[in-house]
């Protein structure tokens, strides 16, 4: 595997972070009533895993995979770091659902969260392949 893997995929996390902490960030205003009108964080669906806020397992999961990006040589780093992404991409498929059919909410930061997730998982799945 040659290093623009891991870069590529730490570019990846880098901008699912990002994506992650802003909506963590709007959570938290949202919270302390600093934030008012409708947002997709005050939907049931943001909290789908023991009322703990999707974007903290986003800021997790992201700041995990950074660090596997460099150890995917390692079978059991990619089988782990292949379920979480395909964990992470199903989720994401039930959200952009929700998002499309069900809150009818635009959510940029989402989208891009959910974009990085799929593209997580074809980029562990064609290293694979490799």
């Amino acid at each position: 595997m040659t290093p623009a893997v891991p870069l590529f995929i730490d570019a990846l996390c880098g901008i699912g972070l990002v994506a992650a902490a802003f909506m963590q960030a709007k959570t938290k205003r949202y919270e302390r009533g600093e934030e008012s009108g409708p947002s997709v964080v005050q939907q049931p669906r943001a909290r789908l895993f023991g009322g703990i806020p999707n974007s903290m397992f986003g800021i997790a999961f992201y700041a995990l995979m950074l660090i596997a990006a460099w150890f995917l040589n390692n079978p059991v780093v990619w089988y782990a770091a292949l379920a979480a992404a395909a964990a992470a991409a199903a989720v994401s498929a039930y959200l952009a659902y929700s998002l499309l059919f069900l809150t009818r909410m635009r959510c940029p930061y989402c989208w891009t969260g959910h974009i990085v997730n799929w593209t997580l998982l074809a980029v562990l799945i064609a290293v694979r392949a490799r």
